[in-house]
């Protein structure tokens, strides 16, 4: 049997150089293997055919055996059409073209038989299927017909006549040269006990299935190896590196954080909070590198537990160290850190981008003789030059911007890599932090402070601005601030300036009383900086921004978030948006402005905000709206493997069932040198060459 990765796609038959580049450019599909893996996105029932009489516009795809009786065109330039009138003597139907006219004239003729298969409409009391598939009677087997695949294409493949029945072409060109079987990717073993499909079978049946079960178990088959090799390689990959890596073994609980406890903690911890410090306590002392991920929405005091993990460390004679991913974050963190640790003899240093001369050496210094017990900084804290005496905890704020290389280079900053404790305030469902963070425990804080009140969503129409800018006012009146937060999206992104502008300008006429400051990505960062800060100081009453505010500006003054043109947002950053208010104790809102028309899914999207705070269950709506690929955060840390049939949303029972059985598989030969596995971590070796995401496993 040829070897289908090398074999180039221009030279199977119906392909040629021309098409070859458009797949290669449009699909990314190089050779046959690439082709067969190209899996059809819905399939119709062709076993069967209608009569014309049967017949109506409101019927899905139909079948239909008859002649052509004539041809005419109607129209002029860019209406010109091509109108064939089909008959099986029950009926007759208008079979309509728009495009390809001068090609189809001569191909096809007058009273010879042929199938035709297409959606009906009725158009001026007559049915007509527009751009129909035309086959010679003669040439098709019905039986052999059954469900028929689609595939998706761009508009270019269309251009270049490449569409879906043109790959299924090609694609039963290719599998009539698949004379035996290819080499199977699975072990028996697997194969047996979960009553898996053989390879060669199930790529032929999802292709064309000749009915509906053997469709199933060969969608089953292919979605179950391609999450099991997901997992396998995650699950691998941590054990590996647990193998490798001793954690160092935090034993005691000392003087400092019983000091903190008892003196300094400002509010007794929730419920959450006292039980994900237990599962990191646990982990300390384990001997094992700790690598956890702690999820908590926003204000649930993920910093606090974060710092309670830190004196830990110190307790045991080694440095702590936090990241963030702004500098005006790290600025916070150091604040709320320093003010939490008031009256403690515990040395805590901000580093950053702007820390210079005698300052940052003084710190450097500090840090090599271990004065510097807890170091905050931006990612400038992994340079080269920033060295420590003991580095025993690492905290990462916000995930989702650091990515797994970020984490690695941390490891080599110790004789033993540091525990890691990652925070997130974006929540991410269970089944899809299983694929993204696979590698890391998840810990959640799922329950808010005493005297935190939730933070009520109200939707407007953008019509209605006179009542909206009178609780404003009243707000400010108050003595409180607000954000007014417009879209700025990189396809419209110069509208959307203009619009924050305009915005802007408008802000500063309603409330001329008020100082109005304005924050966009695309200024100065001294200039934003300075922008921000008239704000988190409270000298300006009003901030007008794009989503640069997202993550982590923490100002507990602010009562209100205004959302311009919500309709625009995704349900996350809505989310991520809101909780950028309510940090103090009084009442806060979040505005979703909208105009009226609003289509079907964004009417949901504004739904579920108004109705919930819970990020989790927003997070859960948002995977089943938009589908894993555009959740904020999963582009940059990319799963490992391109997922090509599988669904994380749809698919998160399967997941979880392979992630078990690729546990198992670990557990049971760790150093993968079991024959009856050998066939396992081949294939799995040759998916980490092809199509693998460095990044995220490095």
């Amino acid at each position: 049997m040829f070897d289908l990765t090398t074999r180039d796609i221009k030279y199977l038959s119906g392909v040629g150089p021309q098409r070859a580049s458009v797949l290669n450019k449009e699909l990314g599909i190089f050779s046959f293997h690439d082709l067969l893996y190209y899996f059809p996105y819905k399939y119709v029932d062709r076993s069967r055919i209608y009569r014309i009489r049967e017949i109506d516009g409101a019927m899905p795809y139909i079948q239909l055996k008859g002649e052509i009786l004539g041809f005419e065109t109607a129209g002029e330039g860019r209406q010109r059409r091509l109108i064939a009138h089909f008959s099986d003597s029950t009926g007759i139907v208008d079979l309509i073209w728009f495009q390809g006219i001068k090609y189809l004239i001569g191909k096809y003729k007058v009273h010879q038989e042929y199938i035709v298969f297409g959606k009906p409409t009725v158009f001026n009391g007559r049915i007509n299927i527009a751009h129909p598939d035309i086959d010679p009677a003669s040439e098709l087997k019905l039986s052999a017909m059954g469900l028929q695949p689609y595939y998706n294409t761009t508009e270019k493949m269309k251009r270049s006549s490449l569409n879906s029945h043109a790959i299924e072409k090609m694609m039963k060109s290719l599998v009539g040269q698949l004379n035996e079987p290819l080499p199977e990717t699975l072990s028996p073993a697997l194969l047996a006990e979960h009553h898996l499909m053989p390879l060669t079978d199930a790529l032929m049946n999802i292709h064309f299935p000749s009915g509906p079960d053997v469709l199933r178990k060969a969608e089953y088959r292919l979605k179950f190896e391609e999450l099991f090799y997901v997992q396998l390689n995650i699950l691998r990959y941590a054990k590996d590196r647990q193998r490798k890596y001793r954690g160092y073994v935090f034993e005691k609980v000392g003087d400092i954080f019983n000091g903190f406890y008892s003196r300094n903690l400002p509010f007794e911890l929730t419920n959450a909070q006292k039980r994900v410090l237990k599962e990191i306590r646990r982990d300390l002392g384990a001997g094992r590198q700790m690598n956890r991920l702690l999820q908590g929405d926003v204000g649930s005091g993920k910093t606090l537990v974060a710092l309670m993990s830190m004196l830990i460390a110190l307790d045991n004679g080694y440095q702590a160290c936090m990241m963030a991913p702004t500098e005006i974050l790290a600025n916070q963190h150091y604040e709320t850190i320093r003010e939490l640790l008031y009256g403690m003899d515990v040395r805590v240093e901000l580093l950053t981008g702007s820390v210079k001369g005698k300052r940052r050496e003084a710190i450097l210094s500090g840090l090599l003789t271990g004065d510097v017990q807890i170091l905050i900084g931006t990612h400038a804290v992994i340079e080269d030059t920033v060295n420590f005496a003991s580095l025993g905890l690492v905290v990462i704020d916000e995930q989702h911007r650091f990515g797994v290389a970020q984490r690695a280079r941390l490891w080599t900053k110790s004789v033993q890599p540091p525990h890691i404790l990652v925070m997130t305030a974006t929540p991410i469902p269970r089944t899809l932090a299983m694929t993204l963070y696979g590698d890391l425990d998840v810990s959640v804080i799922d329950e808010l402070p005493p005297g935190r009140k939730p933070i009520a969503t109200i939707h407007q129409f953008d019509s209605h601005r006179v009542s909206l800018y009178r609780s404003v006012r009243k707000q400010i009146d108050e003595g409180r601030q607000v954000y007014i937060v417009y879209p700025l999206i990189k396809e419209s992104e110069k509208i959307d300036l203009k619009n924050l502008e305009e915005g802007y300008l408008h802000i500063c006429e309603e409330f001329p009383d008020c100082r109005v400051c304005k924050v966009h990505g695309k200024m100065k960062p001294a200039e934003k900086d300075a922008q921000m800060q008239l704000f988190v100081s409270g000298e300006a009453q009003i901030m007008v921004a794009t989503t640069v505010i997202e993550v982590g500006v923490n100002v507990p003054n602010a009562s209100v978030m205004i959302i311009e043109n919500a309709e625009r947002f995704g349900l996350s950053q809505l989310h991520q948006l809101r909780g950028r208010v309510g940090r103090g104790a009084d009442q806060s809102y979040c505005i979703l402005v909208t105009g009226y028309k609003l289509a079907e899914d964004t009417r949901k999207r504004i739904e579920i905000m108004v109705r919930t705070n819970d990020g989790f269950e927003i997070a859960e709506a948002d995977l089943k709206l938009r589908g894993p690929g555009d959740l904020e955060g999963t582009q940059q840390s990319g799963i490992a493997f391109d997922l090509k049939i599988a669904d994380i949303v749809r698919d998160g029972q399967l997941l979880q069932y392979v992630r078990e059985v690729a546990q198992a598989i670990v557990d049971k030969d760790p150093n993968g040198s079991l024959p009856e596995h050998e066939i396992l971590w081949r294939q799995l070796k040759a998916l980490r060459k092809t199509n693998v995401n460095w990044a995220a496993i490095s």
